[in-house]
């Protein structure tokens, strides 16, 4: 595996998708087999032997910067607003530097091979400015059935169109050129677009299991998958 890239982890929220499970807390502080999902997300960024990592706050920040404090974590605060994807991206550079970035949803478990090292070790900076983490969408759990991509036979990345595809799984190498919007808050639909457009948006399909857990059944599901695994974490 290559040199670890920094990895930003996507933790900020409104509080709403899971109800009541966080009405008193954030999602990334819920627990999936007795880890907080923030925990699971950093268990994969240790065994990566990722380091450099900062991670966005907005709802109940307060508890999360509290949970994380005395880690290598880097807070990047969305106080005021929600800067979606893309400009919390952006945001948070300073504390990423300028080269490529890993980027990491807080809110899905994963089994089998590390997500983060299978994106490192497909990175190729000759052809790259975006590589995302895939998995058939028929091989899911928990998720809606969508599709997001197509790969063509060189591992280029459209948008899936209707198409019978890919599902992105919120995992994810981005190089900072693509975040030109002027904008403080905007998504990563647009930068997306730009390095499809540039053929240099690639994917890669993930070699194991796959569960979001950012609606309240995915608890469920996802312990069962990691049972099924004989992977569940040592708490």
């Amino acid at each position: 595996m290559r040199h670890p890239f920094p990895l930003m982890l996507f933790a900020a929220g409104f509080g709403t998708r899971m109800g009541t499970l966080t009405k008193h807390q954030p999602k990334p502080l819920i627990k999936v087999a007795g880890l907080p999902l923030i925990d699971h997300a950093r268990r994969i960024a240790a065994q990566a032997g990722i380091t450099h990592q900062a991670v966005n706050l907005h709802y109940r920040g307060d508890q999360l910067a509290a949970h994380l404090q005395g880690s290598n974590v880097a807070l990047s605060w969305e106080r005021d607003a929600i800067l979606d994807t893309g400009g919390g991206l952006k945001a948070a550079l300073p504390l990423l530097g300028d080269g490529p970035v890993l980027t990491l949803n807080t809110d899905a478990v994963w089994t089998g091979e590390n997500p983060l090292a299978r994106l490192l070790d497909t990175w190729d900076d000759d052809r790259m400015d975006q590589l995302f983490l895939l998995l058939p969408a028929d091989q899911a759990r928990s998720a809606s059935g969508r599709s997001d991509f197509v790969l063509d036979d060189q591992g280029r990345v459209d948008w899936a169109k209707g198409r019978d595809g890919f599902l992105y799984l919120g995992a994810q190498i981005i190089h900072p050129r693509l975040l030109t919007e002027a904008g403080p808050a905007f998504s990563l639909h647009a930068p997306w677009t730009r390095a499809m457009a540039a053929g240099r948006a690639y994917g890669v399909i993930h070699n194991g299991g796959w569960c979001d857990v950012g609606h309240p059944a995915g608890i469920a599901k996802a312990e069962a998958m990691l049972r099924d695994a004989g992977e569940c974490p040592d708490v």
